[in-house]
C-alpha cells in the first residue's frame, strides 16, 4: 500500500521548535521525526512563516531558526506556490472558506500531490479541492487519519 503524500502547516513546525509548548512540542517533534520517513512535502510558505513566527516572537534566535529551515530544506522535498495556487486561494477567500494564507498553503500542497495537511490552525476535516486538513494535536495520541499518514497505525498491526 502506498502512503498518501501530505504536508505540514506552520504551527507544527513552530511547536517543534518551541521548547515551552509542553505536550504540543513533544507531539510536534514526533510528527517531524515520522514525517521525515514518510511522503511529506513542505511548502516554502510554511518554512518562511516558521522563520518569521519563531524569530518575531523570540522563540528561537535568528541563526537557529535559519539553520533549522536549511535542515528541513535538505530533509524534505519542498513546493512553492504558482499562479494556479494563487487562483485557488483567491477563490477560497471569496467563498469565505479559508483565510488567504491558509488557502495558499493548501493549494500549493495539493499542486505538489499532497492529499492532507497536518494543522492545528484550520478546522479538522475541512477540505479544499482534493486536500483535507487533519489536526494532529486533537485528543490524546494521534487521531486515526493522522496516525495513518505518519505510519503510526502500521506499528500497531
Amino acid at each position: 500500500m502506498t502512503a498518501e503524500r501530505f504536508s505540514l502547516d506552520t504551527n507544527v513546525l513552530v511547536y517543534a521548535a518551541d521548547r515551552d509548548a509542553g505536550e504540543r512540542h513533544e507531539r510536534a517533534l514526533e510528527i517531524m521525526e515520522r514525517s521525515a520517513r514518510r511522503p511529506c512535502t513542505l511548502t516554502v510558505q510554511a518554512l518562511a512563516e516558521f522563520f518569521h513566527a519563531t524569530t518575531g516572537k523570540g522563540i528561537v534566535p535568528k541563526a537557529e531558526a535559519a539553520s533549522q529551515v536549511r535542515d528541513w530544506l535538505d530533509l524534505f522535498p519542498t513546493a512553492a506556490a504558482g499562479s494556479d495556487a494563487l487562483r485557488v486561494a483567491l477563490r477560497a477567500v471569496e467563498d469565505r472558506r479559508f483565510s488567504f494564507w491558509d488557502g495558499m498553503l493548501l493549494a500549493t500542497a495539493e499542486a505538489a500531490g499532497c492529499r492532507a495537511v497536518l494543522s492545528e490552525g484550520m478546522e479538522d476535516g475541512a477540505g479544499l479541492g482534493n486536500i483535507v486538513v487533519r489536526d494532529p494535536f486533537k485528543g490524546s495520541g494521534f487521531p486515526p487519519e493522522t496516525a495513518a499518514l505518519l505510519g503510526a497505525s502500521e506499528e500497531k498491526t
